[in-house]
């Protein structure tokens, strides 16, 4: 009888939890007052964001007659601030590196040249410290990538919350990565950059292509005697379920990977780098091949290069027609993540529309990734993943992020560098902002 009232009560417990969860899932909130920056290019001064479970139910201006705020739990007001879609930094190592120079936490890089099946899904690591630094500058979603080799191996999409990567992820398995050869290697010299003709280019460039001939054979069958894991990784690119992003910088290399793309018939390429994406514009238009540009704040590649040729590069391929969105490459990947916003900022300080910028890290890469029906802007339906900032959040001395959601759920915005800065703000009297 004791062991019937036990199960009884195990049960009744367990119900509760699940009762509870559901009511905490549709609980509904609603954020007042906010200039709203949809991503698309639209402002609502005034605006009214509702938020019910993990989505958006509603986007309109504040003053609204219809606007009925006894259907939200929680009102938010927040008056003079500003509400942004959650910031997407594509091809990054966070979640796969902690510390650059030490080696056992360093997963992005896995042993041989083409390996395809590398994913990076299962090495994420959700509590990485860099996180929480990341999240607190308005990023919520990344594009976690491996790297090295020829063909790097598969990426997959998380949103920066969650216990695990089941709970985090966004999208598995989005794009392979390939590392297209380069025509010129380098090396410093006396102070100073010597570029020479890498003489195995032709070689590398048959290599891949190869590759890909093989891979494109095996996947015509559906049964295969002996099971090839680089070829299966690659079934879903010739199906078109999965993109195939090509790091590439040169024009050379950029028409050349452009040409592979047309001749392998790669349903969703994307080029990333592309440092000469304006020399090959009206490739990049005609074949309708979107661009993951290269850090913005850097110095120009070549000598006889203006010195603010990164900074106007995103202004001039908007004006070219070309899709593109901003991510932060280069060393210090992971915890240079923050600053993705300022360079969406100093986008807009030479020549791009403020919010063109803003849409370069937010709906724009969203496209490029394949998820702008989920994320990349504050509309009905898509997922409640945004957050609210005092001030202009692309401008470093104005972004304050007061508030985020991911999937509708608020999340905690402190980090062990916002800890250091109350701590010794406190120490010395000084105000904490």
């Amino acid at each position: 009888m004791k062991s019937i009232k036990t199960i009884l009560s195990i049960f009744t417990i367990c119900g509760v939890f699940v009762l509870n969860a559901q009511n905490k899932n549709e609980r509904s909130t609603l954020i007042l007052g906010t200039t709203a920056h949809i991503g698309n290019g639209d402002v609502i001064k005034n605006s009214a964001i509702g938020i019910k479970g993990t989505t958006i139910n509603l986007v309109m201006s504040a003053q609204d007659y219809r606007l009925d705020t006894n259907a939200y739990d929680t009102v938010i007001r927040m008056y003079g601030q500003h509400s942004y879609p959650g910031f997407i930094s594509p091809n990054n190592v966070l979640g796969l590196v902690e510390i650059d120079a030490a080696r056992a936490t360093r997963d992005n890089n896995e042993v041989g040249s083409i390996t395809p099946q590398v994913r990076s899904l299962v090495a994420y690591n959700t509590d990485s410290k860099i996180i929480p630094t990341v999240r607190s500058n308005g990023v919520l979603i990344v594009q976690s990538t491996p790297q090295g080799g020829r063909i790097s191996g598969t990426s997959s999409i998380f949103s920066l919350n969650g216990w695990n990567w089941e709970d985090a992820v966004l999208k598995i398995d989005d794009a392979i990565h390939i590392n297209w050869p380069s025509v010129y290697s380098s090396k410093w010299e006396n102070g100073d950059i010597i570029y020479f003709e890498n003489k195995n280019y032709l070689t590398e460039v048959k290599e891949l292509k190869t590759f890909f001939l093989n891979a494109k054979a095996y996947s015509k069958s559906d049964f295969n005697l002996e099971k090839n894991l680089r070829f299966e990784a690659m079934r879903e690119v010739f199906k078109g379920n999965k993109k195939v992003f090509i790091h590439a910088d040169k024009a050379k290399e950029l028409s050349e990977a452009i040409y592979f793309i047309r001749e392998q018939e790669i349903k969703k390429p994307v080029l990333v780098g592309a440092y000469d994406a304006l020399l090959v514009a009206d490739l990049l238009v005609d074949y309708n091949i979107p661009v993951v540009l290269r850090r913005v704040h850097e110095l120009p590649l070549r000598k006889d290069d203006a010195v603010d040729q990164p900074y106007r590069l995103p202004a001039l391929l908007k004006e070219a027609g070309v899709l593109f969105c901003l991510q932060n490459d280069g060393r210090m990947q992971a915890m240079g993540t923050r600053n993705l916003p300022f360079y969406a900022g100093t986008a807009a300080a030479y020549g791009l529309d403020k919010e063109e910028a803003l849409s370069s890290i937010t709906l724009n890469a969203a496209k490029i990734l394949g998820i702008e029906k989920q994320v990349g802007s504050i509309e009905i339906g898509k997922l409640a993943t945004l957050f609210v900032s005092k001030g202009d959040a692309l401008d470093m001395k104005t972004n304050n992020v007061t508030i985020a959601f991911v999937n509708g759920q608020t999340i905690d915005l402190s980090s062990h560098q916002r800890e250091l800065y109350e701590k010794y703000m406190k120490k010395y009297g000084l105000e904490v902002n």
